[in-house]
């Protein structure tokens, strides 16, 4: 090797500086008030350095901590120091000193003026962390949608009308979805707990260890976001004792489960509402009876006019200026949020949806308000439940430890990695103007938009991120015709390999049939007649979830991004045992890209060069001076282990 690697003014030895909020670098990565905590740097060997400091923040005060150095193994020094911790978050930065210049390192890297604090390390004070949810595997089930374990509890057809349309049993299980404007809807499969239960032999081997279940509770409609009673699951479902005997059954066999909601707003026929009367008396609920107690859980005008979310008019908003709805919703033992924490059901979190819009109503913004609160009464009933909600966007103002646990990573992953891919962002393309706009992301947008969000996160909630390429409203990716079986591989290894866990929509892995068109192109029946298990897609997602399960690396390691010109993006997952290296290309063309072994040690760039990668793709590299040249085919994508 040679030793100029060595060199203060290589790039390896500032690429090799280090540190994160893992167990690796912090002795206690979720300590409580008043605990001492050893924090840690490490960077490549260089003689040059002549000193490395903390600088900490204490009681609004900047205080440099100097760090001693605590080994030298493999070509990489270690430093550490302890500090006590009192207030809700520590935050720091690190100073390398050497002859000619002080180098500041954070999250966002390496600079030579004083960073700001948008970036800076945040160490989370009593912050409770569902720590199952680092490397695991979430399963979305659109219940209509996946499997008939019941036929008894079938809608039947013309069973009820709501919002003027009659209700539809769908015979055929194989038939394509119907557009809105001709099912509203109300076009029932027949899928049901009973069938989820059925399933988990598939779901163990598929390497699932959670579920995300889309709503359950009694619903007119079959996406269910329109809730009649948050008490009760629907009884097409199975009922109440379906999901006792559900959850039971996932957590014999080591799954989890976490329900989805919306308490942004209810349909027009809950109880509380009842527009229309159509499964309760009139005599019940807000609409008909201005002086019912439910009146103040909704926005009511003159003429009996009311908000509706989006100004979709059935779907009423919730008013949570009402103590009452606060109590009822999160508050109460028996509270909704509590209710289905409890035993028998003891799930394991929730899901809630349009979670951006909720509590906010123009002049009545009680966002930062409430989702305090929703927390503390989730925790105060499980400390272990996980706390997902629906955002599209940049939302690190409800990441701070105190609201969310995590959003639906639309922002950090599904639109950053489905754009690199070659679509038009699935956001920004809902509006016409802008759906014509045709530009290729590079690799240097995807690693900036993807490292961007996640430097300013605190670590512990980072590894809380909720990953996703598709699910219930979005089209699904490998029915896009423009995106090729390489770039659906890349894809899906990215979401594997991401910090945080990864979330797979049911069918996904089976190559499910669907269309791009609409919302119902994504919501197609379950091809269980289909030998799954033979697909490709089902063969490489139950290999990721092994090694996304199985490997350290991926629930505490590391994420450094070691590549991103041209369309070519390389980054590593690694820990001080193992490195991981997630390689995508979007290139129309062959690229040889320069990994740099050294800098996670020497042991790691004097292994033999790896022939195959771990999903068993050929590999064409060498090591050439501590730096692995990889020759990356157009479009191919590969997971190396160093």
């Amino acid at each position: 090797m040679r030793d100029t690697i060595y060199s203060m003014n290589n790039d390896v030895w500032l690429k090799s500086i280090y540190s994160d909020g893992s167990k690796y670098f912090v002795s206690e990565p979720l300590p409580e008030t008043g605990d001492k905590i050893k924090i840690a740097i490490q960077m490549c060997e260089n003689p040059c350095v002549t000193a490395v400091f903390l600088q900490g923040k204490q009681n609004g005060v900047e205080r440099p901590l100097k760090m001693k150095r605590v080994s030298s193994e493999n070509g990489i020094v270690r430093y550490e120091v302890e500090v006590q911790v009192f207030e809700k978050e520590f935050r720091y930065f690190f100073l390398i000193a050497t002859p000619g210049c002080i180098y500041y390192y954070n999250e966002g890297g390496i600079t030579t003026h004083i960073p700001d604090e948008s970036r800076i390390f945040r160490l989370l004070v009593n912050f409770e962390q569902p720590e199952w949810v680092k490397n695991a595997v979430f399963y979305q089930i659109f219940p209509e949608r996946f499997c008939n374990g019941n036929p008894q509890n079938d809608v039947k057809d013309g069973e009820y009308s709501f919002d003027g349309f009659k209700c539809r049993k769908i015979a055929d299980w194989a038939s394509v979805p119907e557009p809105y404007e001709k099912a509203h809807c109300l076009d029932f499969y027949g899928g049901d707990l009973e069938g989820i239960r059925q399933k988990i032999p598939y779901l163990k081997k598929l390497g699932v260890t959670a579920i995300y279940l889309n709503p359950i509770f009694y619903a007119a409609t079959v996406h269910k976001y329109d809730c009649l009673d948050y008490f009760h699951v629907d009884p097409h479902f199975g009922g109440d004792e379906a999901l006792a005997e559900l959850t039971q059954e996932l957590h014999k066999n080591g799954i989890r489960i976490i329900l989805d909601v919306s308490i942004n707003h209810t349909g027009i026929a809950n109880r509380w509402f009842n527009r229309d009367g159509t499964f309760f008396p009139k005599s019940e609920g807000a609409f008909n009876n201005p002086e019912s107690p439910e009146r103040e859980f909704y926005f009511f005008g003159a003429d009996n006019s009311y908000k509706a979310w989006f100004d979709v008019p059935t779907l009423p908003t919730l008013n949570y200026t009402s103590q009452k709805l606060r109590d009822v919703i999160y508050k109460n033992p028996d509270s909704l949020v509590k209710k289905w924490l409890k035993a028998p059901y003891c799930t394991d979190g929730w899901r809630f949806d349009v979670a951006d819009t909720m509590a906010r109503n123009n002049e009545i913004q009680l966002h930062h308000t409430i989702w305090p609160e929703i927390r503390k009464s989730i925790k105060e009933e499980n400390r272990d439940a996980y706390i997902l909600a629906e955002d599209w966007s940049d939302c690190t103002e409800f990441l701070n430890g105190d609201e969310w646990d995590s959003q639906m990573n639309y922002y950090g992953s599904c639109r950053p990695v489905r754009q690199f891919y070659g679509q038009t962002d699935i956001f920004t393309g809902r509006e016409k103007e802008l759906r014509g706009v045709s530009y290729k992301m590079t690799a240097k947008d995807l690693s900036e938009q993807i490292t961007l969000f996640l430097s300013r996160l605190p670590f512990a909630v980072r590894q809380l991120q909720f990953n996703l390429l598709d699910s219930h409203d979005v089209p699904r990716l490998h029915n896009d015709r423009s995106i090729s079986k390489d770039s659906l591989r890349g894809a899906v290894t990215m979401l594997f390999t991401l910090p945080g866990c990864a979330s797979i929509y049911y069918g996904d892995e089976a190559e499910i049939d669907g269309t791009v068109e609409s919302m119902e192109g994504c919501r197609y029946p379950m091809p269980w007649d289909k030998d799954i298990e033979a697909t490709d897609s089902f063969k490489l997602y139950s290999a990721l979830s092994k090694i996304k399960t199985t490997e350290a690396a991926f629930k505490d390691g590391g994420f450094k991004v070691l590549w991103d010109n041209d369309y070519v993006f390389a980054f590593a997952r690694f820990t001080p045992e193992e490195v991981f290296v997630t390689v995508c290309s979007a290139d129309t063309s062959s690229r040889k890209i320069e990994i740099p072994a050294y800098i996670f040690g020497k042991s790691f760039a004097q292994k033999p060069v790896p022939e195959k990668d771990v999903l068993g793709a050929e590999l064409h590299s060498e090591m050439k001076d501590g730096v692995l040249l990889v020759e990356v085919p157009a479009g191919k994508s590969y997971l190396i282990k160093l």
